[in-house]
């Protein structure tokens, strides 16, 4: 009987924003997320991703429940969800715990998403969050205006 594909049991990720970590080289990087998810497209299987990227199936799994990882985490669900099964909905965030710092950062970051072509990570593809950057733009906007206004 022939394998089925991947394509057919599970969905491709989608962007996500990656996981803020210290820069470490035999940690997880952006890049080693992005080969997790697409290895974890491949195969199904958690630990055969992880050890793919060189680290362990609790390793993944303490990154997926760090502070920050609700992307990540929304993107690794979304994976081994079956493309028939309805639609995700992204984890909504309350921007009024979130401080300017932090909005900054992720407007800086940005989203990334693992390209597969074949079975196998090609690349990353980035793109902007808007979202983030337009709502710094508008907790910054006020400050510049009073300052304006006393001078």
């Amino acid at each position: 009987m022939p394998k089925t594909p991947a394509h057919r049991l599970r969905r491709k990720p989608p962007f996500f924003h990656p996981v803020p970590l210290r820069s470490r080289r035999d940690g997880w990087t952006v890049p080693r997320q992005c080969a997790f998810l697409a290895a974890l497209y491949v195969t199904g299987s958690v630990a055969g991703a992880a050890r793919s990227v060189g680290l362990s199936r609790a390793s993944a799994y303490r990154l997926r429940e760090r502070d920050g990882a609700a992307g990540f985490a929304f993107a690794w669900d979304c994976v081994l969800t079956a493309p028939g099964s309805g639609r995700q909905t992204r984890p909504k965030t309350d921007w009024r715990k979130v401080t300017l710092d932090a909005v900054l950062q992720r407007a800086e970051t940005g989203m990334v998403q693992p390209v597969i072509h074949r079975g196998t990570m090609t690349g990353i593809r980035r793109k902007a969050d808007n979202s983030a950057l337009l709502r710094a733009v508008r907790r910054i906007a006020p400050v510049q205006k009073k300052k304006g206004a006393d001078h």
